[in-house]
């Protein structure tokens, strides 16, 4: 089945060097395959450039905003190579010792594969790993433990993570089914029928942080690099 992996993009409009940065599962899911360029951390570039195999699933994760969480799936489309984007001055990522002989950085290309009909909010996992929140009944004590048990509660910070195979199937179990009712309190609601896995969300406005006004990054979330800059 491959191995599993998390990645964190900014969905909310951030300048860096006059240039946009945001992107979104919108965006992933309108131009079908991107390049994960801009990484700037060491660990996270080792996994893209050692680790990660075509084919292995994504959470597509949205940072750096008001109701961070897991808003999509994608998947590897093609193992690491040179972050180009590191020799171009004009890139706000550029990396002056990155040089194309002997490049720093590399980056993967990640394929779309479907929105999650339900946001799985950090704010949901977080209440569901120290007890806060009853977890739904369709998910198993081997889920909770999947949660507890995911980088992004115990080294949140960086933009590229490991995913466990029982946590990827969670949050995806979590994303279809749904059982509260706010990104942000992430309170429980009755149990809704499962739905299926689509392109689409299925209109459940209040878990989908598109549906309410866009407000600026808090900077006092986590640290991670953003993706694509728009031209």
């Amino acid at each position: 089945m491959g191995s599993a992996w998390l990645m964190k993009a900014e969905p909310e409009p951030r300048i860096v060097k006059g240039k946009d940065v945001a992107f979104s599962i919108d965006d992933l899911e309108r131009v079908g395959t991107e390049h994960w360029d801009g990484v700037r951390n060491h660990e996270a570039k080792n996994l893209m450039k050692e680790k990660m195999k075509q084919g292995d699933h994504v959470l597509f994760y949205h940072s750096n905003c008001k109701a961070p969480g897991i808003a999509g799936i994608a998947e590897i489309d093609k193992e690491g190579y040179p972050d180009f984007t590191a020799f171009d001055p004009s890139h706000p990522y550029y990396d002056l010792k990155s040089v194309e002989s002997k490049p720093t950085w590399f980056m993967v290309d990640v394929k779309f594969v479907s929105r999650l009909p339900n946001f799985v909010s950090l704010k949901l996992l977080q209440n569901l790993a120290n007890g806060k929140l009853k977890p739904p009944d369709y998910v198993t004590p081997q889920d909770s433990q999947a949660i507890k048990d995911m980088p992004l509660l115990n080294r949140g910070r960086l933009s590229v993570q490991p995913v466990s195979l029982a946590a990827f199937e969670t949050i995806k179990k979590l994303g279809l089914n749904g059982g509260w009712s706010s990104v942000e309190t992430a309170t429980p609601t009755d149990h809704r029928p499962e739905s299926t896995l689509s392109g689409q969300p299925d209109g459940l406005d209040s878990t989908n942080p598109k549906s309410s006004k866009r407000t600026a990054p808090s900077r006092a979330t986590e640290i991670r690099r953003s993706k694509r800059p728009k031209k």
